[in-house]
């Protein structure tokens, strides 16, 4: 895959299976992306190399319009002539991180292991350093491939030209990922529970018993007497008292640390090569 360092962003992606392709395009869609921005260029049917290297071309030309190197539009154009297809989209560069996700998940081909393949094959690469592709931060960049070395020779009314060292700066930004997630959660469930009490009761008794003697002035007979006994008993009572028994506390630790990013950039060297005779010259 690909990128050009622009607002927006073009995006390559090659598959060997066109189902794969149309769910990729379909994914897209859902990110919000216009159908005019994605195309799908089908392979060949066949799925092999032609020998006639003029069908090639032809998918060269069809590839004309997407804003990438020669070298990268003719090895795309060498895999649809091999039975796989190409699905690109232009993007603006915020969707650029998801762009990439969507088109890896659905098995985009591996560029740098298909070019070793065909190699293998016989296949001669028409550039090196293609398809190198970095994730940074909110960006991706992509090297498109070392230009090729020119050679000017002055003369006539031309006596000057210019060779333009270049080099590449190494950009490192951050993101914020996930690492999984810690849920706390409370709720309320009922557990039967149970104890034992005492409980006392009164009761009234009544005993009739027949005797025989004579009245004294002790047993006061003769007059309207009643006597009223109440029976009493105890009944369970049930209260209930809450408690805090226990307290969660969830907060978030803060650590930082510092981490080395490790990679390579290019840079142009100029070596001159004077071998103009100074005695001449005076």
């Amino acid at each position: 895959m690909q990128t050009t360092e622009l607002s927006r962003r073009e995006l390559a992606a090659l598959y060997d299976d066109i189902d794969a392709a149309e769910r990729a395009r379909s994914a897209l869609l859902s990110l919000g992306i216009p159908s005019t921005d994605i195309r799908l260029v089908r392979g060949e049917q066949s799925g092999v190399a032609v020998e006639d290297r003029r069908e090639s071309m032809g998918f060269f030309e069809a590839l004309a319009d997407l804003f990438m190197p020669d070298d990268d539009r003719t090895t795309y154009a060498e895999g649809l002539t091999r039975g796989s297809h190409l699905l690109t989209v232009t993007v603006p560069a915020h969707l650029t991180d998801a762009t990439l996700d969507v088109l890896d998940d659905e098995g985009a081909v591996d560029m740098e292991d298909r070019i070793q393949q065909w190699q293998g094959e016989g296949w001669t690469a028409p550039g090196t350093g293609s398809f190198e592709e970095t994730r940074m931060g909110f960006g991706t960049t992509a090297t498109m491939g070392d230009a090729a070395a020119d050679t000017v020779g002055l003369g006539g009314a031309q006596d000057h030209e210019t060779i333009r060292r270049a080099e590449e700066r190494l950009a490192v930004g951050k993101r914020d990922v996930s690492l999984g997630r810690v849920r706390v959660r409370s709720y309320v469930i009922e557990e039967p529970v149970s104890a034992d009490v005492s409980l006392r009761s009164e009761r009234v008794q009544i005993d009739r018993r027949a005797v025989d003697r004579p009245i004294t002035d002790a047993d006061d007979a003769f007059r309207d007497q009643t006597i009223e006994v109440e029976e009493t008993a105890e009944e369970p009572v049930v209260a209930k008292t809450a408690r805090v028994v226990e307290e969660i506390d969830v907060s978030k630790a803060v650590d930082e640390h510092r981490e080395t990013i490790t990679d390579t950039v290019r840079r142009t060297e100029v070596e001159i090569e004077d071998d103009r005779d100074d005695d001449l010259q005076r």
